[in-house]
């Protein structure tokens, strides 16, 4: 029989198992800050029916979706994570308690061109809260505090959110009578700093036919810099010209103002009037996360407030505000960058114990004592040479190797070898559960990604 050539198809990602390893942690820490804030876990199905999935229809969405039909029915992959939670929330609404604070780490699918950093299958790492009719602003400034958190514990320090409000924008480009045109003037802003001013400014005035004067109005109100106090005393100079934008102006000064009540240092986050979020989705406060030392990555994190969530499958007014990680993108790229710490544990065992001896039953009771201690071992018993079973210790990267020969069981110790420093010393199985502990818990207090 002709063998089949194995394969990954293009845009999926394999990882071996100490990257795996490395991916897991991450996922962990994000797991356990969103459940730090009160958030639940939510699972939905990976396949939708088709009709669910594009409510909306149209556009790229359409384009890039994994579609197929089974029998009768018209199925699609999840391409992200918001609309099936805002399917869920329609469907349970009478059974949820609002506000409904969800997160959810998943897979999702898009059928685009595969390219370096960019996949068709990847995770995301997604926080929302959802409010019945109305939300409180506030939530709007605990988002950006999660983030803070969550990346402070990955290990990374030089990180910085960007905040902004949709409303302030709109409410600018009301005011030079531009309303009609808002949504493509923030879509081609949004692209500031991969195309530079210039650029910009040529395509408002070349592709939207907006003048030259507002078009240098434009580039003139979103360059508006300094420390967040002054950013946000140079916009009360617009104040008063437009209700909507001083609706935003309000809701962008309080956010600003409750993030240092919630922990974030100030050179952590910023007022930038050039994020708007490409999504017409957004309608209120908006955020994009960067890493300083690494501008190329681009934004590893984003999200904004939404008036409402369901409107496709229900009359109620569901407003939300959420962001997202692009996880699987994020670690590709944090591997690229040599950012990922090899201190963190990555071995599938704490230990490996291998038995001298035909009788086992002392092996065994000494697995299931470390395992009773919340440590991880393996005990080896395959009919291998010696340097194998070290060359497989070593491979694997599993940090003790426990001898059990004769000689220790007769005198009730074991022989423990660290295999970095290649030390060996003979102790009680108590002590050696005692070593091996402290040694992990040094180890699982390193930060899954190094700052550099």
């Amino acid at each position: 029989m002709e063998k089949i050539k194995p394969r990954t198809l293009s845009g999926f990602m394999e990882l071996l198992p100490q990257q795996q390893m490395q991916m897991d942690r991450i996922m962990e820490t994000i797991r356990s800050v969103y459940a730090l804030y009160g958030f639940t876990a939510l699972d939905t199905p990976i396949i939708e029916a088709s009709e669910i999935l594009l409510a909306k229809g149209g556009g790229e969405t359409e384009k890039q979706i994994y579609r197929f039909t089974k029998g009768d029915s018209d199925l699609s992959l999840r391409f992200d994570l918001t609309v099936p939670l805002a399917k869920y929330v329609a469907l349970h609404y009478s059974e949820l308690s609002f506000p409904f604070r969800r997160f959810q780490v998943g897979k999702v699918y898009r059928g685009e061109r595969a390219q370096r950093g960019r996949f068709r299958e990847f995770y995301q790492a997604d926080i929302d809260v959802i409010g019945d009719e109305s939300l409180d602003i506030t939530n709007d400034a605990e988002i950006p505090a999660i983030i803070y958190t969550l990346f402070s514990r990955l290990g990374l320090k030089r990180f910085q959110i960007r905040i902004n409000n949709r409303k302030i924008l709109n409410g600018f480009y009301a005011i030079l009578g531009l309303s009609e045109k808002s949504g493509d003037i923030m879509r081609t802003v949004d692209k500031i700093e991969k195309i530079g001013a210039d650029m910009v400014r040529a395509i408002l005035v070349d592709d939207y036919a907006i003048s030259e004067a507002d078009a240098g109005e434009v580039l003139k109100f979103i360059a508006i810099r300094g420390t967040n106090a002054e950013v946000l005393a140079a916009l009360e100079q617009y104040r008063g010209k437009n209700a909507m934008f001083d609706e935003g102006l309000d809701e962008l000064t309080t956010v600003a103002r409750y993030l240092g009540g919630f922990g974030v240092p100030e050179e952590n986050f910023a007022v930038d009037l050039t994020i708007a979020r490409g999504l017409d989705y957004y309608t209120g406060t908006v955020y994009e996360t960067t890493l300083l030392d690494h501008p190329e990555i681009g934004s590893v994190c984003s999200g904004g407030r939404y008036d409402n969530l369901a409107e496709y499958y229900t009359t109620k007014q569901l407003p939300g505000v959420g962001i997202s990680i692009g996880l699987t993108r994020l670690f590709y790229v944090l591997g690229e960058q040599g950012m990922l710490n090899p201190e963190v544990p990555t071995a599938p065992a704490d230990a490996l114990i291998l038995p001298m001896t035909e009788d086992l039953s002392a092996a065994v009771a000494l697995a299931t004592a470390i395992r009773g201690a919340g440590l991880r071992a393996q005990l080896y018993t395959e009919p291998k040479k010696f340097k194998a079973k070290m060359n497989y210790a070593d491979k694997l990267g599993v940090p003790f190797v426990l001898f059990l020969g004769d000689d220790e069981i007769r005198d009730g110790i074991v022989s423990v070898k660290n295999m970095k420093s290649g030390e060996q010393v003979k102790v009680a199985p108590a002590e050696a559960i005692e070593l091996i502990s402290a040694f992990v818990a040094a180890q699982n207090a390193n930060a899954p990604i190094l700052d550099i």
